[in-house]
Formats: structure tokens, C-alpha cells, sequence
């Protein structure tokens, strides 16, 4: 499976990004502030793909969720080019039927078999570029 997407410059450091035919998103830099980060959006990312993992493993569980959210913390390094040397992940659920081993292999499963954003953050990336005429 290929997933395609574009960003595109708006003025200053503002982008707009959008994967296929999915909505836009504004990217921007910390002093902009029109838009999350890019790192921010990356974190954005690994939490709602465990989380969606976590609630569909859960429903398989016949687990009634009634409430869930993830809070998600990354530690950058201090030098060039901070990236996330340090990520911590917090599930609440509030429910019936929501046993604590159950979770625990709903988490493990997501994290370790399941969570593709998660696993990307050791991918091989490669990369072109095209200079057009202006």
C-alpha cells in the first residue's frame, strides 16, 4: 500500500498538508502558531494510531468504552535535530467491562504488532528532488 501526500507553502514557515483525499492541515513553526508542528503532529500521529488500535482490540473484548483518551509526551534532544529521544504514552478508559490484563495485551499489541506510525519512527527514508523552471 503507497500513501501519497503534499505540503505546500503558504507564507513565512505555514504550510497546508494533505494525504490523498483526506482534509487539510495546517503545519506551522512554534512562532507562527497558525498550525501544530510538525513534531507535534508526528506525536498527534502515534496516539491515534494506538488509539484506534486500543479501541478496536477492546471492542473485541466486548469492552463498552464510554470514554477514552491519550495523552502523549515526547522529550527532544537539546541540540540539532531534536528529535524524540524519549516518548510516553498514557491510555484512560472509562467503561464497563474493561479488565486490566485486557488492557495491558490491547496496549502491548497495539505498540508491538500493530501501531504502523509507531514503528515508523525507525523507517528508512529516501528522498528526489526536481528544481522547475520559475
Amino acid at each position: 500500500m503507497t500513501i501519497q501526500a503534499n505540503v505546500r507553502w503558504v507564507q513565512g514557515l505555514q504550510f497546508i498538508g494533505r494525504a490523498g483525499d483526506g482534509p487539510a492541515v495546517v503545519i506551522d513553526s512554534t512562532e507562527g502558531a497558525s498550525g501544530a508542528t510538525p513534531m507535534q503532529l508526528l506525536l498527534m500521529g502515534v496516539a491515534g494510531c494506538t488509539a484506534i488500535d486500543v479501541v478496536l482490540i477492546m471492542e473485541k473484548k466486548r469492552a463498552k468504552l464510554r470514554n477514552f483518551e491519550v495523552n502523549i509526551t515526547g522529550q527532544q534532544a537539546e541540540t540539532e535535530p531534536h528529535r524524540y529521544t524519549a516518548i510516553e504514552i498514557e491510555y484512560i478508559l472509562t467503561g464497563e467491562n474493561i479488565k486490566a490484563k485486557g488492557v495491558e495485551q490491547a496496549i502491548a499489541l497495539s505498540e508491538e504488532k500493530y501501531c504502523s506510525a509507531l514503528a515508523s519512527l525507525n523507517a528508512s527514508v529516501t528522498h528526489s528532488y526536481r528544481i522547475e523552471p520559475a
